[in-house]
């Protein structure tokens, strides 16, 4: 598995109570070494201030939990990395990843691939899917790169219909490389690295409770806006009391938060009364985000606004 020193220390300093992405992003640079780390974090922390040997001790516990990781991820990279990937839009510090690990093509998710994220409803109906089929077709004759969150339903229609098709796609995990969830999408996920494609998480370990795995997926939203220069929603739920479907929801916010443009697939005469496309109906009424044409898809990415 390959990391630099760089992404190991700013796991490192994320082990510390208070120390979170936004503190990575204010106040990280390149080089630091233990020493400067280290005040860095006294200047911060308000709990018992720490050592360089209390700082090692803690690399040398991550390096033997990641060390878990070997045969699941080609690598780890951090903020400031050569490798580390640029994010679209506007977001905020504490929104920006830190550290990432990934099996397949960390390049990816560069700024000389146009990414556009599909996502949509768990369980889509047979006309939904065939028409979500036939929108990704259309986007990988441009050469786009599919992002989406490997989920049930739409996105692996998503993922599924780029492989057939030999385009690129990448999958973003609420889980560690180790346990991809869900589980009946672990052959799915590896015929996305066969292929060239990318899967890629902020997570090394499991999480520590339900509640702590729910943040997880919401966090895996924020991704799938952030790393896309466009987002199509296919269909979704805008409430749903069984709680199914809100990452689409959180998603496509997430996308307005950032400026990422927001598209939706819509048809009024055959969609007006089907609840599956509310939530593409509130975000018409809204008035950002746009129906998705087919002639325009070419054109979905002419500006690109990308973050750092």
């Amino acid at each position: 598995m390959k990391y630099t020193q760089n992404s190991i220390n700013i796991l490192t300093a994320l082990q510390f109570k208070g120390i979170g992405r936004s503190w990575i992003v204010t106040n990280w640079r390149h080089n630091l070494s233990d020493e400067q780390i280290v005040t860095l974090l006294n200047n911060s922390l308000k709990d018992k201030k720490i050592s360089i040997s209390d700082f090692d001790v803690e690399r040398i516990g991550v390096l033997n939990r990641i060390s878990l990781q070997e045969q699941c991820a080609d690598g780890i990279v951090g903020f400031l990395d050569e490798d580390f990937p640029y994010c679209r839009g506007n977001a905020k510090k504490g929104d920006r990843p830190v550290v990432l690990f990934y099996k397949g093509d960390i390049k990816l998710l560069d700024t000389n691939h146009s990414n556009v994220a599909v996502i949509g409803v768990l369980k889509p109906e047979e006309s939904v899917e065939q028409r979500e089929r036939k929108m990704v077709s259309a986007l990988l004759k441009y050469n786009y790169v599919i992002v989406s969150g490997l989920a049930l339903g739409c996105d692996s229609i998503a993922h599924r219909q780029t492989l057939e098709e030999q385009g690129k796609t990448v999958a973003i995990l609420p889980s560690p490389l180790s346990n991809i969830v869900p589980s009946q999408h672990k052959e799915l996920a590896e015929r996305i690295v066969l292929s060239g494609g990318l899967l890629i998480t902020e997570y090394f370990e499991e999480p520590k409770s339900q509640m702590e795995m729910r943040g997880r997926y919401q966090e895996r939203d924020r991704l799938q806006a952030m790393f896309s220069d466009a987002i199509i929603l296919s269909a979704s739920y805008d409430v749903n009391t069984d709680g199914n479907d809100s990452g689409s929801r959180l998603a496509m916010e997430y996308a307005k938060q950032y400026q990422i443009p927001r598209y939706i697939m819509y048809n009024e005469t055959i969609d007006g009364k089907n609840s599956q496309f509310d939530l593409n109906r509130r975000l018409l009424r809204e008035g950002d985000s746009q129906i998705l044409k087919q002639g325009m898809i070419s054109t979905l990415l002419q500006q690109k606004n990308v973050l750092f």
